[in-house]
């Protein structure tokens, strides 16, 4: 018999809670794992993350397992002793994973609840699209040096995305960045995000080009007095 397959992000099986987790933190779960994998989640998010991959694993031992143990009941094989051995195996190794799922979903469903509880969320701040460039690149790591020449500041990123000095004090004091002063800045000070700035770039942001907004739509004017009855 075969193992049962790896984990993928967007093919997984369902389990009982995906609904109540997708209502609590607003995203789908693929994205939720996508953002665990890009450090994009403040703890209980992350805890919360993980402990779904858990269950997750477990609902696919459960189904491995019940899949396996329906084959060896199908008339596929020769009714004898080794048969007889081979399902009790099997319904022990599916009564064992059903148990390892049962305890994966208490602590998914542990690592749920205070998110649940912390409803309704304030709606996430609007962030300027220049400024979510420059969070996702500070994201893949980012250190503000001093030119020893012209003594000018900058921050260096991987991706060469271009962030001023203006722009980082800007986004420091926001809260969303952090940089780390016991470092000397012609060495290079680390800048990362706070949980703040994670959690900017893991809230949805609405469709549409980047940096524009749905427009407001226009109130309606009252009827003319002599369409009204």
């Amino acid at each position: 018999m075969t193992s049962p397959p790896e984990l993928s992000p967007d093919r997984h099986p369902r389990t009982v809670l995906d609904q109540r987790i997708e209502t609590a933190v607003g995203r789908s779960i693929e994205k939720l794992w996508r953002h665990r994998d890009d450090g994009l989640l403040d703890a209980p998010h992350a805890a919360l993350a993980d402990a779904h991959r858990g269950l997750v694993r477990a609902e696919r031992d459960v189904t491995f397992q019940r899949a396996r143990l329906a084959r060896l009941v199908s008339g596929e094989f020769p009714v004898d002793q080794a048969l007889f051995a081979r399902i009790e195996r099997t319904v022990d190794q599916l009564a064992h994973a059903i148990d390892e799922r049962d305890a994966q979903q208490a602590k998914a469903t542990a690592a749920l609840e205070p998110i649940e509880a912390a409803a309704p969320r304030q709606a996430p701040r609007q962030v300027p699209t220049k400024d979510i460039a420059a969070l996702l690149a500070i994201a893949q790591g980012a250190k503000l040096h001093e030119n020893l020449v012209t003594h000018r500041l900058a921050v260096a990123t991987p991706s060469r995305t271009r962030i001023s000095y203006a722009q980082l004090q800007r986004l420091q004091a926001s809260g969303l960045v952090d940089r780390d002063t016991s470092h000397p800045v012609h060495a290079g000070q680390p800048v990362t995000l706070t949980d703040a700035g994670r959690a900017v770039l893991a809230a949805p942001r609405p469709a549409g080009p980047p940096g524009t907004m749905p427009s407001p739509r226009p109130t309606a004017s009252p009827a003319p007095a002599h369409l009204r009855r």
